[in-house]
């Protein structure tokens, strides 16, 4: 059964699924901190009511009930910072790929019909095809 369980994991990528979701949950932990503890005390500075904006809210008449739009908004402007911040990180991370090769084949100027770079015929029309050199580029 535990051979059964280690190709299961292997087999099906679930393992390096775990892996992912825990350094997600890890980076969510750091990206959270930064905000909590150096965006935000900056951010409560600039807005006129001082830190104490996300306690902001509307008691509903006769009840003790609350909506609490300070939070909300506090969350939003959370949610904004911190995919920012795993936007920045991501675009250091990931770098792009290769750019992709040039394709292989180009157009016959008779039919239009698509050939191989280094035909030196035309399958279709039989017209003969001007060779390709390096320096100039074939139509496709």
């Amino acid at each position: 059964m535990l051979q059964e369980f280690k190709s299961f994991l292997t087999k099906t990528n679930a393992l390096a699924l775990a892996i992912g979701v825990i350094i997600g949950a890890a980076t969510g932990k750091v990206v959270s901190a930064i905000v909590d503890d150096l965006l935000m005390p900056v951010i409560g500075l600039v807005l006129p009511s001082g830190g104490d904006w996300r306690e902001a809210s509307i008691t509903l008449l006769g009840t003790q009930n609350t909506i609490r739009y300070g939070h909300l908004i506090g969350t939003l402007v959370d949610f904004v910072i911190i995919a920012f911040v795993v936007f920045l990180i991501t675009k250091v991370l990931l770098k792009p790929g290769p750019a992709p090769a040039e394709p292989a084949t180009r157009a016959c100027p008779e039919c239009l019909e698509v050939v191989p770079q280094a035909a030196r015929r035309c399958r279709a029309c039989g017209s003969a095809l001007s060779p390709v050199t390096e320096g100039t580029r074939a139509e496709v």
